[in-house]
């Protein structure tokens, strides 16, 4: 098969053929339909990921058909179109027992401990726990769009913050993962703030319902202090920096609940972050990562049902060859949206 091969620690990424996968005990084989580009697949081509081993797939959210089944699997068939949470739980551990696989001590992601899906096919692992049901009606890329950045999002907001109807929310970063906050806070019934460097994608963090956009660089707390009348209830750091982690914190209001979604790359050690705000003023910090996909029912019905539109989060559709020219600049990258790969572009 054709694959996107990284070689070594930010080395340039080749399309070249690779052997076909073969479906795990327990797991399956998928025909990659669409796979989404994003900064997560940035962090693991720089290094910033210790599972991954050299030659490497990336590609971690994904939708497809489903091509070979592997001994054991009980509900699943060839044909069956399916996408997948980038955190494949093993579904044996208590965590998995407790419907909280997501945070799986064995769990298994596609693009970072196995062969990813920037690939004509990608094996999958435990799929009687992890497959997701594609309906007939939602399309390959608007699943794939799913799989990481909008499912954590949907996560961060509904699971873990908890936003409640009327409540300021304050998204850092207005990438495929904050565009997806935005859109899902408005659905919640918050009120956002969106915050970035792209005039671009504030355009469309606007057009999506946020009610005020601010650029990133100024003073990004006290404008939001200023708007909300003493700071946002909830603060989304989609980005993952310090400077976008600490605006999130600061920007929040006595006894906030602040939300890290972007991944935070280790600098001197650890990232620093303004823990004396949060001791004093008794906010609540989250970690969110991924979502189980016992937990996609509730959001795949506010998509059925037109509440939540995540193709309109999709700003373009490369093939494996640019996606390979387009990985090593992901992290500088002011797309306004979700860049999706179609392995069967040239």
């Amino acid at each position: 098969m054709r694959a996107v091969v990284v070689d070594a620690v930010r080395v340039q990424p080749e399309v070249r053929e690779v052997p076909d996968p073969a479906a795990p005990a327990g797991g399956v084989v998928v025909r990659v339909m669409a796979s989404g580009l994003c900064r997560s697949d940035w962090h693991g081509w720089a290094g910033h990921d210790d599972d991954i081993r050299f030659p490497h797939v990336p590609g971690h959210e994904l939708a497809g058909i489903v091509a070979e089944v592997g001994p054991g699997v009980e509900h699943w068939r060839a044909g069956d179109r399916v996408t997948v949470p980038f955190v494949c739980a093993c579904g044996r551990c208590q965590w998995c027992r407790a419907g909280q696989g997501q945070v799986c001590p064995d769990q298994q992601q596609p693009g970072f401990t196995h062969w990813g899906s920037f690939a004509e096919y990608v094996a999958l692992h435990a799929a009687d726990t992890n497959l997701v049901a594609i309906p007939e009606r939602v399309g390959f890329a608007t699943a794939a769009s799913l799989g990481c950045r909008f499912a954590t999002a949907y996560r961060a907001l509904a699971g873990r913050a908890r936003v409640a109807e009327g409540e300021w929310v304050t998204v850092v970063g207005a990438g495929g993962v904050g565009l997806s906050a935005v859109m899902i806070a408005r659905a919640l019934g918050g009120r956002v703030i969106a915050v970035d460097r792209n005039p671009r994608a504030l355009a469309v963090a606007a057009d999506l319902g946020a009610e005020h956009v601010l650029p990133a660089g100024g003073d990004v707390p006290a404008a939001v202090s200023e708007l909300t009348g003493g700071g946002a209830h909830v603060a989304v750091d989609a980005v993952g920096s310090e400077q976008t982690c600490a605006d999130a914190i600061l920007s929040l209001r006595r006894r906030g609940r602040h939300v890290q979604v972007g991944l935070l790359p280790p600098v001197g050690g650890h990232p620093r972050v303004p823990m004396s705000r949060v001791i004093g003023w008794e906010l609540d910090v989250l970690g969110s990562h991924g979502m189980a996909a016992a937990d996609y029912p509730a959001m795949m019905a506010l998509i059925a049902d037109g509440s939540l539109r995540p193709e309109r989060l999709i700003e373009r559709t490369v093939g494996l060859a640019e996606a390979a020219s387009l990985l090593p600049g992901f992290d500088r990258a002011t797309v306004a949206g979700m860049t999706m790969v179609d392995p069967a572009r040239r």
